[in-house]
């Protein structure tokens, strides 16, 4: 295991700003450790916050949580293994591990690591042992035995992936955690229905141990069914269409008759997109107005000054870019997500642009609680990044989706590789002149070494990580998978 943070590491932190964690502690005293509250969303990319230059959308509270803490505006996830994204997705937030190293148990795929319960952890499950009270409520998509591990309590949860916002499947909290019985149907809209599970835990919270809470929204997830105040606030034609929109993607990319690609048709049109794009900032906009109340709930506690709050999206969302719709795909917009933390130690209206990946909450959360983080753990802690603006944990990042799309992208460059039914591209983008990736450079001959020189750091990731793929294969090796995963 590695060590947890000193105190003399912890009182850094805490000079950083926010409430402060170890300040005001006597001399010699221990600091109490922090409560954590993590507000997850589904399906929200990383251009969905006002306060993070998207002018057209309304979100208050996390504009404020944004002012009060510091942005990651590099958060990534590593990809996925199938088409429900978000399934690996919060795995790997869950257990700290790489794309094709999460338990099997946990996501259902031939690609995942088969791994005994004894061999790895989740974060909950972590803190729980180290003496926090850990509260589940939302969307868990993982299996119910993982949950059982991770929580000590917890209400309205939810085991599916979507469903009507207004008719959710859940389950109360089952201390045996078998969860054999049928569900019941949440009585009010999903947001809110989390959020009440949150708020009534807040409450009546009296514990002296610091509590893990954890709050996964199905909002912004399709159906966006938007309460109608809500839906009203956004007009379709006053909805700037994307810089990157396309009718249709220049070739198949291996996804392009998934669900969520069937979700507008073929050719996408500039109407239709807007009128998507309206209803999804209006689902957030309605998920931003649940948050506040669960922030105002931790402020009422007066605990709010020794809680670390998070808030991240579980994968992003095409919504015509590209000429796609979904998530199945490696380009900024599916894989790029929002990262806010606030909290004591944490500095305000700060922004950090070093690269990193939702997995590397579990450990950062581990060092800024001062617990040691399990050898299970694949991610790379972020605490230096909150000291020093100028840190990198990572120089690179890998990105992949199922068998046919790899991706590596550094601080100024993006190489993605795609083959499809033995159909090969190449993109390569300057992301520093060409953030929203609309000029392929890769037919540019003065880039052949590039290309070179990335394609070697993308085959060192996919070692690194496990991953079953091979390059130098015609087929990548898919023929000698005994499955290729959900498309």
């Amino acid at each position: 295991m590695r060590a947890k943070l000193d105190r003399r590491e912890m009182l850094k932190l805490g000079a950083l700003g926010g409430a402060g964690l170890a300040l005001s502690q006597p001399a010699g005293a221990s600091p109490k450790p922090p409560n954590i509250l993590f507000l997850f969303a589904d399906d929200q990319r990383f251009s969905t916050i006002h306060a993070l230059n998207n002018p057209e959308i309304q979100t208050p509270n996390l504009d404020k949580l944004a002012g009060a803490g510091t942005a990651f505006t590099n958060a990534c996830i590593m990809g996925g293994t199938q088409g429900g994204v978000c399934v690996p997705s919060r795995a790997m937030l869950m257990t700290g591990r790489t794309l094709f190293r999460v338990p099997r148990s946990m996501v259902p795929n031939p690609y995942s690591a088969d791994l005994p319960d004894s061999a790895w952890t989740t974060f909950p499950e972590t803190l729980g042992k180290a003496g926090y009270t850990t509260f589940g409520t939302g969307k868990w998509h993982n299996r119910p035995p993982s949950y059982a591990r991770s929580f000590s309590d917890g209400a309205n949860i939810f085991f599916g992936g979507m469903s009507n916002h207004l008719q959710v499947p859940v389950h109360d909290f089952d201390p045996t955690g078998k969860y054999s019985g049928k569900p019941r149907t949440g009585e009010k809209f999903s947001s809110e229905l989390f959020s009440d599970g949150a708020v009534k835990f807040l409450s009546q919270y009296r514990g002296d141990k610091p509590f893990c809470l954890y709050v996964a929204y199905t909002a912004p997830h399709d159906p966006r069914m938007a309460p109608r105040a809500f839906r009203d606030r956004y007009s379709p034609g006053r909805i700037a269409l994307p810089a990157n929109f396309l009718p249709e993607h220049p070739w198949d990319n291996g996804n392009l008759r998934g669900r969520d690609e069937s979700l507008a048709p073929w050719p996408r049109t500039p109407e239709i997109v807007r009128e998507h794009m309206a209803a999804y900032y209006a689902m957030i906009t309605h998920l931003d107005e649940q948050i506040g109340r669960v922030l105002e709930a931790l402020e009422k506690t007066g605990q709010a000054g020794n809680t670390i709050i998070v808030f991240a999206g579980d994968n992003g969302l095409a919504l015509g870019q590209h000429g796609l719709f979904g998530k199945q795909s490696v380009y900024d917009h599916s894989v790029h997500v929002p990262l806010l933390m606030a909290g004591p130690g944490i500095a305000r209206g700060a922004r950090r642009d070093a690269m990193c990946y939702l997995l590397d909450l579990f450990p950062t959360l581990c060092d800024l609680a001062g617990v040691a983080v399990p050898a299970s753990v694949d991610g790379k802690s972020l605490a230096p990044v909150l000291r020093d603006p100028k840190a990198r944990t990572r120089d690179s990042l890998f990105h992949a989706y199922v068998n046919f799309q790899r991706a590596v992208r550094t601080e100024q460059w993006k190489l993605i590789l795609y083959n499809v039914d033995g159909r090969k591209h190449t993109q390569l983008f300057d992301l520093r002149n060409d953030p929203l990736e609309t000029r392929n450079l890769a037919d540019d001959a003065r880039q052949s070494g590039r290309i070179r020189e990335l394609t070697a750091l993308l085959k060192d990731h996919m070692k690194t990580a496990g991953d079953p793929m091979n390059l130098d294969q015609p087929d990548w090796g898919t023929a000698a998978l005994t499955g290729k995963g959900e498309q």
